[in-house]
């Protein structure tokens, strides 16, 4: 029988709970497990690196000029826009003082408005009552006042008889 105080002997190794102790070749085969996961891991993300480069250079070059300046341009622009927005803003800004300022005057225009509408019609119906009193289209005429006559067309162009010879 195996000496119950010798470790792996007995009833104690062979209880579900125990602890087991590796040997020195698990731990070994351990370690040289973990060395080979990690060059693999490790030559595959070389590999994928290099594929991902050489896409990126494949593209690099099959990429025409002119966007590879439209690309190299491209924050300068983003720049420009952005300034450009923000003149916008301030334009838009200083638009919406300005109609605060003149919405005062707006409201009085829209006060003046139709008495000047009605000012207008009085005179139209004052001219009309006017012009059916006997004389007043004769002084209006005097005076320089009355309607215009249409200009006259002007004539036609005479045409040069022909000279016989």
């Amino acid at each position: 029988m195996a000496d119950p105080g010798q470790p792996g002997s007995g009833k104690a190794a062979n209880r579900p709970g125990a602890r087991r102790v590796p040997s020195p070749a698990d731990v070994l085969a351990a370690a040289q497990s973990a060395v080979d996961a990690a060059q693999s891991a490790a030559g595959q993300a070389l590999e994928a690196a290099q594929l991902t480069a050489g896409q990126a250079f494949d593209t690099a070059v099959r990429l025409p000029p002119a966007s590879a300046q439209l690309a190299a341009q491209l924050p300068d622009l983003l720049d420009n826009l952005s300034s450009a927005i923000d003149r916008l803003n301030a334009t838009v800004d200083r638009l919406d003082r300005t109609l605060a300022l003149a919405d005062p005057a707006f409201a009085a225009y829209d006060r003046l408005l139709p008495r000047l509408e009605a000012l207008i019609a009085l005179g139209e119906d004052l001219f009309g009552a006017l012009s059916r009193l006997p004389g007043v289209g004769r002084i209006g005429r005097i005076a320089g006042l009355g309607a215009r006559p249409d200009p006259e067309p002007d004539p036609p162009p005479r045409k040069r008889p022909r000279r016989k010879t």
